[in-house]
């Protein structure tokens, strides 16, 4: 649940009746006073949602007027600097946390997939072309490791700006003696915020700044992926769609064949959505005085992190829409020449041929095979051999004569799912590799997830204490 300013402002009046009266800076009938107004007004605003007032200067003349102005005192030592700049860091903490348990949802899906999909053998392109193979549990995992960052960047955030403005009045301090770190403590807080000025004047701005720019991170992986899956809409037989029907997929209203993909369509519209978003927090804090109001916005900033969290949630109804044919991807990769890279790398790992002359032989090889409409699995050794031939003639006679690799070991070096089950390198896309890093980042998330759910939790836990030690007064 995300609190409004009204909300924050009557608990930061909250402790500041309870933090005065523990330092004795309220004597206790005042306090009282005070607490009895202070639920009045927020009775008031249940009845009346004109009276759910965002701003302290809006707020204080209720309070008078269900008390008195004697109950002003409670704003001494205070300001609507530092009350507004924690109810916004409190605000967008609470947005923040919203955003992480989408995205963990997210990131839980992604990690589901790569074990379902762990011996998936699939193209890869780069340039727009198909690359190589690659298993699909690799693929995801690329994209997985990419999201934790911006996971780990997003929990970093949130210890970064969780510390309190209250006590800095307007920039500078104030001479009231208030127990900042008692406030810290009752608004659920780990500490004061250090520097009165950037309590007031930076931190609520930076702290939009950062999230927005995470935000728009994760929205530019999203679309990327996203987009990699509609390329292959623009095939007569794709190896992945969604699943028809529902939202996922509507016919066109003229073309009956045509099945769009009306859900990634949108989940793409969200993500250029997000970027925007980033665009406009930065742009209305660039060039401004420190202390302007412009990039403090309460209702700009939801609007950028309710943004994201909605592009989190459709991105992931397309994941669990995803249906993905390991078939038709293996004839995907057979009718090409993907596997064409492990000629060379073979001649050269087995054979001992330098690796630029293996390269030139396996272009010539597709180069034939294109011309004459063959395909990898059907490729003439014999023919492989001629072309290797010419190759060592043309430009390495000191060479092998013959081709050292034999006909078995030439089809194997062209099966996609050897290519994969061969991989060595850390990292790379082998069964081995895939199990470890999938294994590693549901650790990884699993961590972050706990640390975001402790702060969540350690909120909840500061504004019942709150209320139970505010209680005493009423």
């Amino acid at each position: 649940m995300i609190h409004d300013e009204f909300y924050w402002i009557s608990q930061v009046n909250k402790a500041s009746v309870v933090s005065n009266s523990e330092e004795h800076l309220l004597d206790k009938a005042t306090a009282k006073f005070a607490a009895r107004g202070i639920v009045t007004v927020e009775q008031q605003a249940q009845a009346d949602v004109s009276k759910r007032v965002n701003k302290y200067i809006a707020y204080e003349p209720m309070l008078i007027a269900a008390t008195g102005p004697e109950v002003t005192i409670l704003h001494a030592g205070r300001s609507s600097q530092d009350i507004l700049s924690t109810m916004r860091v409190a605000i967008l903490r609470e947005q923040t946390i919203n955003l992480c348990a989408a995205f963990d949802a997210v990131i839980e899906k992604l990690l589901v997939l790569a074990e379902a999909h762990r011996d998936t053998v699939v193209p890869n392109y780069t340039n727009g072309v198909a690359a190589q193979p690659n298993s699909y549990a690799h693929y995801l995992l690329g994209f997985i490791a990419a999201f934790m960052r911006d996971r780990e960047r997003l929990g970093q955030c949130l210890v970064r700006y969780n510390e309190c403005p209250m006590g800095a009045t307007v920039l500078n301090g104030t001479g009231w003696p208030l127990n900042r770190n008692r406030m810290a403590e009752l608004l659920g807080f780990d500490r004061p915020r250090w520097n009165a000025f950037d309590c007031t004047c930076e931190t609520p701005v930076d702290f939009a700044l950062e999230v927005s720019s995470i935000a728009a991170s994760i929205a530019i992986h999203v679309g990327s992926m996203v987009n990699d899956i509609m390329v292959q809409y623009a095939q007569s037989r794709p190896w992945i769609l969604l699943q028809e029907g529902g939202e996922n997929t509507y016919i066109s209203s003229a073309m009956p064949q045509k099945r769009n993909p009306g859900l990634m369509n949108n989940c793409r519209a969200d993500a250029s959505d997000v970027v925007a978003e980033m665009s406009a927090v930065f742009t209305r804090v660039h060039n401004l005085v420190p202390g302007m109001v412009d990039g403090k916005s309460v209702a700009k900033n939801t609007r950028m992190t309710k943004t994201a969290v909605s592009m989190l949630e459709r991105f992931l109804k397309v994941l669990n829409a995803l249906r993905i044919n390991p078939e038709r991807a293996l004839e995907e990769l057979n009718s090409d020449w993907t596997a064409s890279q492990e000629i060379a790398d073979r001649l050269m790992r087995e054979h001992g041929l330098p690796f630029r002359i293996g390269h030139h032989l396996a272009s010539r090889m597709v180069s034939w095979a294109r011309a004459n409409n063959v395909l990898p699995k059907n490729f003439p050794y014999e023919q492989m051999r001629r072309i290797y031939k010419e190759e060592i003639a043309e430009e390495f006679p000191e060479g092998p004569q013959e081709l050292p690799m034999s006909e078995a070991e030439f089809l194997d070096a062209l099966d996609p799912r050897k290519i994969i089950a061969n991989r060595k390198t850390i990292g790379s896309a082998s069964p081995f590799e895939v199990d470890a890093m999938r294994s590693s980042f549901a650790a990884r998330l699993k961590e972050e997830t706990a640390k975001t759910n402790a702060l969540r939790l350690k909120v909840e836990m500061a504004i019942d204490n709150l209320q139970r030690e505010f209680a005493q007064y009423l």
